[in-house]
């Protein structure tokens, strides 16, 4: 039987210029606002926290922390 990654949050480990899957899925969580980010749309994440955001506004204002 195959599994499907629908519905399913990704895990990923995130570098300087992308990031690698450790486990599949369709989707990761931004750290702030809880929101689903398709990985197809992530754009934003922090290196250092290794953290996901789903928008600029959002990863600025973490990194200001």
């Amino acid at each position: 039987m195959l599994m499907s990654n629908t519905d399913r949050a990704a895990r990923l480990h995130f570098m300087a210029n992308g990031f690698r899957v450790l486990s599949p899925g369709d989707h990761v969580v931004c750290a702030s606002s809880g929101m689903r980010i398709a990985l197809d749309d992530l754009r934003y994440w922090s290196v250092a926290r290794q953290e996901a955001y789903a928008s600029a506004a959002l990863a600025t204002a973490a990194m200001s922390e």
